[in-house]
Parts: structure tokens; sequence; C-alpha cells
């Protein structure tokens, strides 16, 4: 068992330095080329869905006789529809299916809200400017940019195991009517593979009327509503359920998709909500498109009706050797040093890493060196300004075993040297 960096002396510790420094110096002359930066399929994730391309077989008709090539339909298919409902638990009549990508659905939303409201009536965001939004912290990037890029400020809460910090939403959203809303990622968040409690699902139900905003939104992005990778995998309470009987259907909007399911750039996105929001959208959503493309909705739909479980089972089977590994080597180089901490998700994409703070920026620039790429430090933070320099997306779902183990090896060498040199310029 290793001995914590606490109990060592200074001259132990420029021992090991120097020993970190010659293995550092090794294979810095032999530069690799790995990346675990983003949270992609793997190619034999993606062959997983080749059998959809038969799907359609000529057959391009739904089944209420609608022909999937012609304009129309613009919340989409029913038999995609009914896909969405069984990803997001809700009734089929709640759910849009859209194009490819849920963060396009996101904009949507997220931009109605601001310019034109969700509800039909005089409600929307920039009644009130600045107009803010909660970010559970460490958190999904793209929803960052996403509010940013619409002049959003995002105002930073504290993940928790079982979820975000409520009673801080609480504080920041009782007294600020500029408060509009907070992202959720609830199951096998990004990063940290926390699955929110159902205390947490039923705190977050009830947000819109503890806000002093009226036109406040929980936007529920469940992008890995079937991804687990042990079972049994976690079990997410139903926000759909929670939110009527607090009287909040109104406000929240749920989003999934097929894009770490079937094809991760030529899916089917999904977004569930009220029937009041639904309209809402729909009207925002004519002047865009005179419908999505129903051919790969009924593609999608016809492949994975009474099999998603199965497919979703052929997935994980080939994602848990590379969770394995990531989390045996953490453990194995890390464990026992006291040096960082590391979330162990029963499901997603990402293993979320913790070290001492002030040198996340410090082991991404020196894996970086030597050829590994990771997820820049600070993305999982808004403005991409991490207040504690300290955390780290691992993302091992899209390198093969090989080089992911030996990304591994390279990432714990750069954590485990730079804390020693923290610690003796401590000293």
């Amino acid at each position: 068992m290793k001995l914590s960096l606490d109990k060592l002396s200074t001259t132990e510790l420029a021992d090991m330095l120097a020993g970190l420094e010659r293995e550092y110096g090794h294979v810095s002359a032999n530069r690799m080329a790995l990346d675990l930066s983003r949270g992609k399929p793997a190619a034999d994730q993606l062959d997983l869905s080749q059998d959809m391309e038969l799907a359609i077989g000529g057959d391009y008709r739904t089944a209420d006789g609608t022909d999937a090539r012609n304009y129309g339909g613009p919340r989409g298919i029913r038999e995609a529809r009914e896909l969405g409902a069984e990803l997001l638990g809700v009734p089929v009549d709640a759910v849009l299916a859209g194009g490819n990508s849920s963060l396009a659905l996101m904009h949507l939303v997220v931009e109605t809200a601001l310019e034109t409201g969700l509800w039909g009536d005089a409600r929307h965001w920039r009644r009130h400017t600045p107009v803010k939004l909660l970010a559970p912290v460490p958190g999904y990037d793209r929803h960052f940019v996403l509010s940013e890029s619409l002049g959003i400020e995002l105002i930073n809460v504290p993940m928790q195991d079982h979820g975000p910090d409520l009673d801080a939403a609480r504080a920041l959203i009782t007294n600020d009517p500029n408060v509009k809303g907070m992202w959720c990622v609830p199951k096998y968040s990004n990063p940290t593979g926390c699955t929110y409690s159902n205390e947490s699902v039923a705190g977050i139900a009830g947000l819109a009327n503890d806000a002093a905003a009226d036109d406040f939104v929980v936007l529920w992005d469940n992008a890995y509503t079937v991804h687990d990778i042990y079972a049994p995998g976690d079990t997410l309470a139903s926000l759909y359920d929670l939110a009527k009987p607090a009287g909040t259907s109104d406000h929240v909007v749920q989003f999934a998709s097929t894009s770490k399911i079937t094809h991760a750039g030529a899916g089917v996105a999904f977004l569930a909500a009220s029937p009041v929001v639904l309209e809402s959208l729909e009207r925002r959503l004519s002047v865009m498109t005179i419908g999505p493309d129903k051919v790969n909705q009924l593609r999608h739909a016809r492949f994975l009706k009474n099999r998603l479980a199965e497919h979703m089972q052929a997935h994980a089977a080939l994602l848990k050797p590379k969770f394995d590994l990531v989390l045996s080597t953490l453990e194995a180089e890390l464990g026992g040093l006291g040096i960082a901490q590391w979330s162990k998700p029963r499901g997603g994409y990402f293993v979320s890493l913790d070290l001492q703070p002030g040198l996340a920026r410090a082991v991404v620039d020196m894996a970086q060196q030597v050829g590994l790429t990771l997820t820049p430090a600070g993305a999982t933070f808004p403005y991409g300004r991490d207040p504690q320099d300290r955390n780290v997306r691992i993302a091992p779902t899209y390198a093969n075993v090989e080089d992911l183990k030996v990304a591994m090896q390279l990432l714990t060498l750069c954590v485990k040297l730079a804390t020693v040199r923290q610690r003796l310029n401590q000293t």
C-alpha cells in the first residue's frame, strides 16, 4: 500500500520527484498521439447500428400512412415520438422529435424563452436583464457555450454526490427574478457520472415555485438516460411525474437523443414539454423548417423498436473494459497517495478527476507536451474558469483499449509529477 504524500519527508519527496522526472523525460522522447478529450463513441459502437440502413427497405410509409419522404410533420412522426417517450419516460403526446441534434433543440428552447416566451403570453426572459441561468459545476461545456452565445450569465451551483446543491440554488433564485432556470444532466451527469437522487429530482420539480421569476425553466438534458455500463444501472426518478403535483409542468423541458445510441452525427433528437410549451415551440420552429428528416426518424424507430435494451447492452459490453481500465489505473497509480479523488460512474461517458487545487492546467499542459490531449482545464465550468483549477474530465470511450492503457499511464504520471513539484515548492 502506498504512503500518502503527507507522510513523506522532504528528502523522500525529492527522491520521488527525480524518479518521476526521469520517467517523464523518457516518455517525452517517445511522444505519442493520444486523445481523451471528447466523449465520442468509437467505431465499434457505431458499427452496432449498421443494420439500421436496412430498416427502410424501400418502405417509406409510417404506421398512419404518411410518406416520410415528403414535407410536413413539425413534431415528427409518431413512431419516432414513441421512441422519445421510451427514452424520457413520458407520454408520447408530450414529445417532439426533431433532427439529429438535441443541442439544436436546447438552443430553440432557450432562444424562444428569451425572445417570445414559452407560454403564449407576455412572459419572456428579456423582460429582466441580465438574464441568468444556474449551472451545476462541474458540468457540460456545451450548455455553457450555448448560454454564453445568447448573452446569458451563468452562475455556478456546486454538484454534490446526489445532484446539485439545492439549498444554494434556492438561495440564488428566491429573490432574483433575473435567474430564469437551471441546466441539469440528471443521469450519469457530465462529467461526474452522478445520478440525481429521488429527493433531488423532487426538489428540482418544485424549483419554479420557489423562484422569484415567473418564467423559470428547468432544462433537463437526459443525455445518458439508457447509457448504463454496469448492471444494475442507476434509476432516475421521473421529473415529468413529480412536476405534475408540484404544478410546474409548464416550467420543465426535457431533452434526449440517439446520438450515442446509433450514429452520433445522424441520430434523432427529442424534447418533452407540456402542451402549452410544445405549441409555443412549434410556432417558433415553423419559421425555421417545414419538418424534420422523417426518413431518418422512421429508420431509427424501426431499428430500435422492442430492442433498445438489447442494443444498449451491446454498447455496455464495449465500454465496460475501458471504464474498468480507467478506474483500476487511477486506483493503482494514485490510490493511497492522498492527492486526487475521482468519480466511479455506473454509466455515461466520463470520469471526473479532482486534483489538488491549482494543478489542473499544469497537468493538462504536461500531458499535451507528451502527446496526450485532454479536455481543456476549466472546460467543465462556465467561461472556462475552474475556481480551484482542479477538475480534469476523462473521456475513455473513443480510444481503443491499448491506447487508453498508455494514455492513463501518462495521465497519472503527470498528476504525480505536478503534485510532488507543488508539495516541494510549498515546503
